[in-house]
């Protein structure tokens, strides 16, 4: 590795030591089975994507047309787009504004740590870029931005380095598409993401993931939530991937703040989708809910969840609710509540099983053949994970409903 700009020599040796360390979830990932790609993509609009990447990004929620707030599009490990449309909205890539913001260093690397594992010591040896979206004080921005992150190249090693930063007093909602392109067999990503939301600021983000059947993901998060600040965050994957690992960390640092977590998946034949949330609650009267909606229909599915009540009068709530729609397939719930203090309020419910069979046939008294009851129930289930579902996700709810009425 070279040295680079926006590298500190000490950090950066630290991270060295870290590079065989384990993540503590997860499978194995062999880093050097994959390479950086030098291939890259610009474009000046959004709307000068060839016609194949266009149906791509649809299929992760994102609009070429120019209706956003604004965009950002990165291909591979380079920045190939970003734009504003609106005022008070800056977007650009995490180096662009390092050099421009001294004060950025209060926030690089801050809240996730390069030694976490070897995944975090990767992105930051190889210096990732990444977007930086910052909402001036008091701004509410009207649209969502759109953030995609894209792989080009057949085993490529996508590092990505994220910051947000939602001023006192604003709005944001961000939905992030995470994909391959039609060319990609296998390939790993890693993207770390710092998310600052400040006092009585809001930040709505969602991430919906299409790669590969053999793509790795190992995404690695940590936001903070001052007074009044309220995050939610919906995690969508219903497509096929090799594996995925994720357990962002979100502190909950000032009075009132909250943090919502929402997750639907679908574990495919031969995927091992291993995630969760963790959220401490340091400041009194602060809040949190996690819920999760999963089903396998062959793959396996780790849920997890951590509430840590570090101060009076908090509320957590803990949700993990599992469907086993394949002999072939298996679900894990691991729910965890921990407190530090007294007077606090922390609930916790798991449920794992298979479609209720007096459920189906009361449907089929109302009209509906087996498989549509099914369908239904499905629906319903995945549908209840995360409100204002987009048009999308519904059309791949119909796919997942007809791969269970093919299976049974």
């Amino acid at each position: 590795m070279t040295d680079k700009s926006t590298i500190n020599k000490e950090t950066a040796e630290r991270a060295k030591k870290s590079l065989d360390k384990e993540a503590m979830y997860g499978g194995h990932v062999d880093l050097k089975q994959y390479h950086i790609p030098d291939e890259s993509l610009e474009v000046k609009k959004m709307t000068d994507l060839d016609s194949m990447i266009k149906s791509s990004l649809t299929n992760v929620g994102i609009s070429a047309d120019g209706d956003a707030g604004g965009n950002f599009l990165m291909f591979n490990n380079k920045v190939s787009h970003r734009s504003s449309s609106e005022d008070g909205l800056e977007i650009m890539s995490v180096k662009e504004a390092k050099e421009k913001y001294d004060w950025l260093e209060e926030y690089w690397w801050k809240l996730v740590s390069p030694e976490t594992d070897k995944y975090t010591a990767e992105s930051y040896l190889e210096d990732s870029d990444g977007y930086f979206i910052r909402v001036l004080p008091g701004v509410k921005i009207t649209s969502p931005v759109q953030s995609c992150l894209m792989i080009g190249s057949d085993a490529a090693l996508q590092t990505v380095h994220n910051i947000i930063i939602v001023e006192e007093g604003a709005e944001l909602e961000v939905v992030t598409g995470c994909l391959t392109h039609d060319d990609v067999n296998r390939a790993l990503h890693i993207g770390v993401s710092e998310m600052y939301v400040k006092k009585n600021a809001k930040l709505t983000f969602s991430m919906i993931h299409d790669w590969s059947e053999s793509v790795e993901v190992r995404p690695r998060t940590g936001v903070r939530v001052e007074e009044g600040g309220q995050l939610t965050n919906n995690y969508v994957c219903m497509k096929p991937a090799k594996s995925i690992q994720t357990n962002p960390s979100t502190y909950l640092e000032g009075e009132g703040a909250a943090a919502y977590f929402n997750t639907i998946a679908v574990a495919h034949p031969g995927s091992v989708l291993d995630m969760g949330s963790k959220v401490y609650l340091n400041a009194p009267n602060t809040k949190t809910e996690i819920i999760s909606r999963t089903i396998t229909i062959g793959g396996e599915v780790i849920s997890r969840g951590d509430i840590i009540g570090n101060a009076p009068q908090v509320y957590g709530h803990l949700e993990c609710n599992g469907l086993v729609l394949n002999e072939h397939g298996s679900q894990k719930a691991i729910p965890a509540l921990e407190a530090h203090a007294m007077d606090v309020e922390m609930t916790h419910e798991a449920s794992i099983g298979r479609i209720a069979r007096d459920q189906v046939e009361y449907l089929m008294t109302r009209g509906l053949d087996e498989n549509e009851a099914t369908g239904l129930i499905v629906r319903g289930f995945l549908s209840a994970g995360i409100e204002g579902i987009p048009e999308i996700l519904k059309e791949d709810i119909d796919e997942i409903i007809k791969k269970t009425a093919d299976a049974s």
